[in-house]
């Protein structure tokens, strides 16, 4: 459960970013770098989510299934 609970909280922080990126890239006219910064936070946290993923489907902490499995 604590797994699926931490996957949600990846995918929450990797969609405040993405919106972060569109609102900064939206709104900042200085030419400032924060949407780079937000984006490649996003990117980060993706890869970071995916090796979790992996790590806790390796040890069997999540069961893949098949499709209509």
């Amino acid at each position: 459960m604590l797994s699926k609970i931490l996957i949600l909280l990846f995918l929450a922080a990797i969609i405040y970013n993405l919106g972060a990126g569109l609102y900064f890239m939206v709104t900042d006219r200085s030419g400032s770098d924060r949407v780079l910064k937000a984006l490649t936070r996003r990117i980060g946290l993706s890869v970071l989510l995916i090796l979790l993923v992996l790590l806790a489907i390796a040890t069997g902490l999540i069961k893949p299934h098949g499709v209509g499995g």
